[in-house]
């Protein structure tokens, strides 16, 4: 928690990946004690905000606009504001716009603060029943698919699992990349809409995951994990 004594820092916020009641009561006393609120989308956090009666200046920062903000921001702070950066869901900086911002604290002297929280790609590996002892994160791949193709080849050989996140409008696209790259009998995890209503959590071999997410749904975020070569449910070495 902020102190009026002592000098402002900057407070990276945790919010709900869907179910709000993953808000913490440390996140929620934090912004409170703020000075201005950093949001990715001021009318996304404008909903939890109001959920939980926080009111405080909200102010854009997003990848369009976070080079500038990210100076501007900075100042502020020296000049003694407590600030927190929020994303939509999630972590700041995981994916998420804030990278700039943390870094110009830091050459600034000015304390970051963590406040922990939900995280996608933590939430699919905890539930994957796919390898936890060391993974890669690749956030969302390349838009074009001979970039995103390339980039998997050269990783598919990572003695750990494989986290990346991917859209609505690309996971059909991502699927076809794995049907070329890995074996059929490579093991998968697909995760939808996690922590929501309509949570879904596929794992298994390549050719079957397929199979179940053909006959549901393929809206919403996913969450996808790719076990290192060998690795099966029945028979590990891990």
């Amino acid at each position: 928690m902020p102190s009026d004594c002592s000098p402002a820092k900057l407070f990276l916020v945790a919010t709900p990946i869907g179910n709000l009641e993953d808000f913490s009561h440390r996140a929620e006393v934090t912004l409170n004690h703020c000075d201005l609120i950093a949001c990715e989308d001021t009318r996304v956090s404008s909903k939890l905000l109001s959920r939980y009666s926080i009111k405080k200046p909200l102010v854009s920062y997003r990848e369009e606009n976070e080079k500038k903000q990210a100076s501007i921001l900075t100042n502020q702070i020296k000049k003694g504001k407590n600030i927190a950066l929020l994303s939509d869901a999630g972590l700041p900086t995981i994916s998420d716009p804030g990278f700039r911002l943390v870094r110009e604290c830091h050459l600034s002297g000015i304390d970051v603060v963590p406040i922990p929280g939900p995280n996608a790609a933590i939430t699919a590996l905890i539930a994957s029943g796919l390898p936890t002892h060391q993974f890669l994160f690749l956030g969302f791949l390349p838009k074009k698919k001979v970039a995103a193709s390339k980039l998997l080849q050269k990783w598919s050989d990572f003695s750990g699992s494989i986290i990346l996140y991917e859209s609505r409008y690309k996971i059909i696209r991502t699927i076809g990349i794995f049907q070329d790259l890995f074996e059929e009998e490579r093991y998968v995890c697909i995760a939808r809409e996690l922590t929501k209503v309509h949570e879904s959590i596929l794992s298994g071999p390549l050719v079957e995951v397929i199979d179940r997410l053909n006959s549901g749904s393929a809206k919403g975020e996913f969450t996808i994990i790719i076990a290192p070569k060998g690795y099966s449910f029945e028979y590990s070495e891990i």
